[in-house]
């Protein structure tokens, strides 16, 4: 699932961005999920690095579309953004945020397939992935590959990383369903672990990052067939 953030002013044009991403989504067969905003304030405003692609007006009421864009990549490196506007000029100071392109209002369905093309390409080459927390009154992205296992505590969920233990609050199920199809195991109730940092199995632990860490009876199964799978893919 792609996730795209339209903030538009005009009515019309954010629904011509709409169409135009519902026939680009037919076309291409991708997941494509569109969410609306009226002003760049309605974004940039308690961000939480939620969208792979943004499509950024730059005249607005509130907050234009350079200063939203800016908030947002304070905190968010990796978003793909995108202007919509009719003033290029203006669209050429994008370097500041490190914005991908710039559509040019009318808009025309070819030009704008283009740069979505563009940034699908982008989004491809990232090496990395993350999760967004909230931690400490802001959004952390954390990159996946530096966690060794999460653990469930009371409401909160501390994730042991090779630069330390972070404490959130979350929901265990919500993790695992946006870590379902990367190397992350559920070993029981209280522990999610990574199965690249698995230095060995004895009887009932899975031993990572110098822990022992428990597997329920019911799931030690479907684990050794998981570490296998993750084994065998990663030495092709």
């Amino acid at each position: 699932m792609i996730r795209i953030a339209i903030v538009e002013d005009d009515h019309n044009y954010a629904k011509t961005l709409e169409k135009y991403i519902q026939r680009f989504e037919d076309e291409s067969k991708l997941q494509l999920q569109i969410e609306r905003f009226e002003d760049g304030a309605d974004i940039a405003e308690d961000y939480k690095g939620n969208f792979d692609i943004i499509l950024m007006d730059i005249e607005m009421t509130f907050l234009d579309g350079m200063s939203a864009a800016k908030k947002i990549r304070a905190v968010d490196e990796e978003v793909v953004i995108i202007f919509i506007t009719n003033m290029p000029q203006f669209a050429m100071q994008g370097y500041e945020v490190e914005a991908l392109d710039y559509v040019l209002k009318p808009i025309n369905y070819y030009a704008f397939s283009q740069r979505l093309e563009r940034a699908l390409s982008r989004m491809k080459k990232r090496t990395k992935k993350f999760l967004s927390l909230n931690y400490k009154n802001s959004i952390m992205k954390l990159d996946i590959d530096l966690i060794y296992y999460i653990e469930v505590l009371d409401h909160d969920l501390i994730y042991h990383t090779t630069t330390g233990d972070i404490s959130v609050r979350g929901i265990m199920r919500e993790v695992e369903e946006k870590l379902k199809d990367e190397s992350f195991f559920r070993s029981n109730k209280a522990y999610l672990i990574n199965l690249a940092y698995v230095d060995g199995v004895e009887e009932s632990d899975v031993l990572i990052a110098g822990e022992k860490l428990k597997i329920s009876r019911a799931r030690r199964r479907e684990f050794m067939d998981a570490l296998n799978d993750y084994m065998n893919e990663v030495s092709k």
